[in-house]
């Protein structure tokens, strides 16, 4: 006898029970069930590393539990998602598939592919809704802010909190760890933890006390780890929706007009700077949406060839482990394999350095950073090593320099010397460059450069001059500047007045 055909929810980057449109679109109907999917090839990827599977794991494991209440099965399996709904199909019948679009990489657009066509071979409708500010197949960035904000000012999707449960028994591989697909385990000491209940933690921390200096607190490795709304992760995993949060900008943007500064609200300057970021944060998955080949490919092609060879494998792994004998670096990169996370400046730094100090190519220390990113988003992630590595074509070359970076923002080296301890020791005006310290102080505080710390692998300045002269040479080339007019005109922001961006 067959069974009741089911309506699926296939769960992906939204891993919450709050304004969840599949969700609530599929509980119209009896018989739905939730499903997630381990991916084994995902998860081999490169990009892939296993704080961000423990993240995962936590996340549906509260899911679970949340679903459950509700009277909604979370079904788990490992495979591949179109064999996996064609055996549901089998089994149960599959009468209708819900899920929230992505923007990911090549390997989540190609997964998307085979189950569009597992759809309609079996005719099976397939409801996909935004979950972003990102517009699918949009002809012109004309107008899109205006749209973003339209789309974050809807009302959000509303779960019931009883469902009529489905009796049948669905195969459910459970939650399973990351050695199942032969991850190692992980050294990382300090990592956020998953889940809707704690992404509703963090916004309101955020709102409410942390954020309050956001503005000015942001940029410095020091104060960004509690200044910082620390959503990227929440965001990157969807156990919080992008509209959900602008909700909450809004109520407290409300409090910041209506009301005096308290201590315990978060400051209106910050929290313009946080709306900014907000859009920002979808303005650059929309280049990755629009141009897939992002991902791999120089946006100007006329960039190529010139940086696509590892010349010098060593200075990939100083780089990649912290040993390039530039403290702000190391600690920076210390500070990431050891948390997973590092603030937005910082992470343009270590760009930086890899692309113009050791003229990396950009592809290969984006897949390392993408690795240890707990928030890693691929929209934002490749669009952004681009722009830092000057193959766009429409931004400003932007080199940093690490010397000033640790003295404009951690001058009395508190971060680098929780991360780098060898230079514990090392008087503050030494900090930023300890090879310039006398051997007599070298020995004094027990950091011999070229012994205890490394000497610095580059010279900064000789290396970043030949890379302007490098990139400003095919910057300047005709080919490079059509190209450069393109490219602006189909990703280039459409920036309007603060005047008009308030009234919208």
């Amino acid at each position: 006898m067959r069974k009741t055909p089911l309506h699926v929810v296939w769960l992906k980057k939204d891993l919450r029970l709050s304004d969840h449109a599949p969700l609530a679109a599929a509980l119209m109907h009896e018989n739905t069930i939730a499903l997630y999917v381990y991916e084994p090839d995902h998860i081999a990827a490169a990009e892939y590393d296993t704080s961000h599977h423990i993240f995962l794991n936590q996340c549906l494991i509260e899911l679970t539990e949340g679903l459950r209440q509700r009277g909604i099965q979370l079904i788990t399996r490992k495979g591949d998602i179109s064999e996996i709904l064609h055996d549901i199909n089998r089994s149960h019948g599959v009468c209708a598939l819900y899920s929230h679009r992505e923007t990911g990489h090549a390997r989540s657009f190609q997964r998307d592919t085979k189950v569009k066509l597992f759809c309609q071979e079996h005719g099976i409708p397939w409801h996909e809704f935004s979950q972003n500010g990102v517009i699918r197949r949009l002809k012109s960035r004309d107008g899109w802010a205006g749209r973003w904000t339209a789309r974050m000012s809807e009302p959000l999707a509303e779960i019931p909190t009883t469902c009529s449960p489905y009796r049948d028994r669905i195969k459910s591989d459970g939650i399973l760890d990351a050695d199942v697909f032969d991850k190692p385990g992980t050294t990382k000491k300090i990592l956020q933890a998953g889940g809707f209940q704690e992404a509703n933690k963090t916004i309101t921390s955020f709102f409410e006390s942390r954020g309050k200096s956001y503005a000015t607190e942001m940029s410095s490795p020091v104060t960004a780890g509690h200044s910082c709304s620390r959503l990227s992760t929440h965001l990157a995993f969807g156990t919080v929706s992008m509209r959900q949060v602008y909700h909450q900008l809004l109520h407290y943007l409300a409090l910041a007009e209506d009301s005096p500064p308290t201590a315990a609200i978060i400051t209106k300057k910050s929290l313009r700077a946080f709306e900014a970021r907000l859009r920002w944060h979808c303005h650059f998955m929309q280049k990755l949406e629009d141009d897939p080949r992002i991902e791999f490919s120089n946006m100007v092609t006329a960039y190529d060839g010139i940086r696509d060879e590892l010349i010098h494998p060593a200075h990939l792994e100083q780089w990649a482990t912290g040993q390039t004998g530039y403290p702000m670096v190391d600690a920076c990169m210390r500070a990431l394999l050891a948390t997973s996370w590092i603030n937005f400046r910082m992470r343009a730094m270590l760009v930086s350095f890899a692309s113009y100090d050791l003229w990396l190519p950009w592809q290969l220390t984006a897949r390392h950073l993408a690795k240890h990113f707990l928030d890693f988003e691929p929209g934002i992630h490749y669009s952004q090593v681009q722009m830092q590595s000057g193959t766009t074509g429409i931004n400003t070359i932007r080199i940093y320099n690490p010397t000033k970076q640790l003295t404009d923002h951690d001058p009395h080296g508190l971060f680098v010397r929780a991360y780098v301890p060898e230079l514990a020791a090392v008087p503050d005006d030494y900090l930023a460059e300890p090879w310039t310290m006398p051997k007599q102080i070298q020995q004094k505080v027990g950091c011999i450069i070229g012994k205890n710390y490394p000497e610095p692998i580059i010279d900064h300045s000789t290396a970043t001059k030949e890379a302007r002269l490098r990139l400003g040479s095919v910057r300047r080339s005709t080919v490079a500047r059509a190209e450069a007019k393109d490219i602006l005109a189909k990703h280039g922001s459409r920036k309007r007045p603060r005047k008009s961006q308030a009234r919208s």
